[in-house]
């Protein structure tokens, strides 16, 4: 069997367009580390009656950035809720996934766009657990600000951005206090199964524990998983088509080295950019899967969010297997050439790896309605929006958000929210991103509340009630004179 570390993989460069505004590499290799397994065969699963845990109002799937904000925002409107989460915290890839850099939440002006449950648990974070540029920066263009943030992932297309970088523990401990001042019940280690399905409607779901299996039955149910597990096993449609050329495809799992100096780095990696180049060059020779550091909330720490391995899918146990493998050995393989190479690393040690798998594609929601890239330019308040995201380039104006992208077209009972929404491949790039998994999430929990207190499916919430809700809870939203019905504005041109 052939160590991956001893082989070359392929390298694809993706640069920064018009479609996408970070530029990454991708790395593609064939080399297993396992052999596959010997399948073949089934077994008979016994049937049997399974205890109820619990009834509530609404029950969360997946404690992550969205599921999060789910949780708060129905509890705040008064519904009875439970959060589902199968790891020992909450926070998903922003803290088990080290995901720690918060993508942006502001426009290209520096409006802050993202707000509601994002904006809150931002503020509440100690000053000593955050990093980024102070507010009055927000939407610089000066070229010294632009270029100082831009190293420290804040500022794109020489625009300063809130962008900020969190600690991962107070992440944590943050998250879960929110919750629980809530009112939320919150049940860890507990790995949701399947979805009780009656008449076409979900109205609870099957878990795992450690004291076995066990059922929630609820009114409404949240999909916050991620990979739509619960939509999916429910019968709705999805869809899982790609942008081959963007990393919203890739797999990894984080880490992050201590004792390291990025101040001496990122005046390496910025002053020196043709020796920077040669140390990628060389690290890519040497190392094979090969990923410069980002900066993390503190300056003895560095972040790896890659290298980013693409050809391998989430959905499957032994390509997940074969991610952490990789990632594991090339975290040690990092520190050895970083140590020898690079300037600040020189006393660099293995801090951390994230005991989450870093994933950033799956299946997305077949919805009522769903954003698409053709949408970008026009810059339309849709009648439905429950929120407004950033757009990946100056070129275009801020995206609205409609609430048909977290509603399944047929399947009663459920609301989607996260990076599995109802978008295109190209428009996942940056919907997948937590701030915009805290803006879902925050529109699907206010929605559930919503549905369960009046008795009605998640499809009838009446959207001027559901947008009122959502300013209440502190989310930024257009005028409502503002909205444009597209689809009856399109009819009447078509009438002319």
């Amino acid at each position: 069997m052939t160590d991956k570390s001893d082989s070359k993989p392929q390298v694809q460069s993706v640069e920064r367009t018009e479609d996408r505004f970070l530029p990454s590499d991708l790395f593609e290799g064939s080399d297993r580390n396992l052999p596959p397994p010997r399948r073949g065969g089934t077994v008979l699963e016994e049937a049997r009656e399974i205890d109820i845990y619990h009834t509530c109002d609404v029950v969360v799937v997946g404690g992550g950035p969205a599921g999060c904000a789910a949780a708060w925002a129905a509890a705040k409107a008064g519904a009875d809720v439970t959060l589902v989460e199968r790891y020992n915290c909450l926070g998903g890839l922003s803290t088990g996934g080290l995901v720690m850099w918060i993508d942006r939440m502001t426009d290209w002006e520096g409006n802050h766009v993202i707000q509601g449950f994002a904006r809150e648990f931002v503020d509440r974070m100690p000053a000593e657990g955050k990093a980024g540029p102070p507010r009055a920066d927000w939407g610089s263009r000066d070229e010294a600000k632009a270029k100082y943030w831009g190293l420290r992932t804040t500022a794109f297309h020489g625009i300063v951005q809130w962008a900020p970088t969190l600690d991962p523990e107070r992440m944590k401990l943050n998250a879960q206090q929110m919750l629980l001042d809530a009112g939320v019940r919150i049940v860890f280690h507990a790995w949701a199964a399947r979805p009780i399905v009656e008449d076409g409607a979900a109205r609870g779901l099957v878990f795992e524990s450690k004291a076995g299996r066990q059922a929630i039955k609820a009114r409404v149910v949240v999909d916050t998983t991620g990979d739509g597990d619960m939509f999916a096993r429910a019968g709705a449609d999805f869809d899982t088509d790609i942008e081959q050329g963007d990393v919203h495809h890739s797999m990894n799992t984080s880490f992050a080295f201590g004792g390291v100096d990025m101040t001496r780095w990122l005046e390496f990696r910025g002053g020196q950019p043709d020796q920077f180049r040669d140390l990628t060059i060389l690290g890519r020779e040497q190392v094979g899967y090969f990923q410069p550091p980002y900066v993390s909330w503190r300056n003895d720490i560095a972040l790896f969010l890659g290298p980013r391995q693409s050809g391998l899918s989430a959905l499957d146990v032994d390509d997940m297997t074969e991610v952490e493998i990789r990632s594991h050995r090339l975290m040690e393989s990092h520190c050895d050439f970083l140590r020898k190479n690079a300037p600040g690393f020189e006393n660099a040690y293995m801090l951390q790896s994230a005991s989450q798998l870093g994933v950033r594609h799956t299946r997305r929601l077949g919805g009522v309605e769903r954003i698409e890239r053709g949408q970008w330019s026009g810059g339309v308040a849709g009648a439905t929006q429950v929120g407004i995201s950033p757009s990946v380039s100056p070129k275009f104006p801020v995206i609205s958000v409609p609430y048909g992208s977290l509603v399944p077209r047929s399947l009663d009972g459920v609301l989607a929210a996260g990076r599995h929404i109802s978008c295109d491949a190209n428009s996942h790039g940056f919907m997948r991103e937590i701030p915009q998994c805290w803006l879902t999430g925050h529109a699907a929990g206010a929605a559930a509340a919503v549905a369960a207190n009046r008795g009605i499916e998640p499809r009838a919430v009446d959207i001027g009630e559901l947008r009122s809700l959502l300013r209440q809870q502190g989310a930024h939203l257009s005028n409502d004179a503002d909205l444009v019905d597209e689809a009856a504005a399109s009819a009447g041109e078509a009438a002319e």
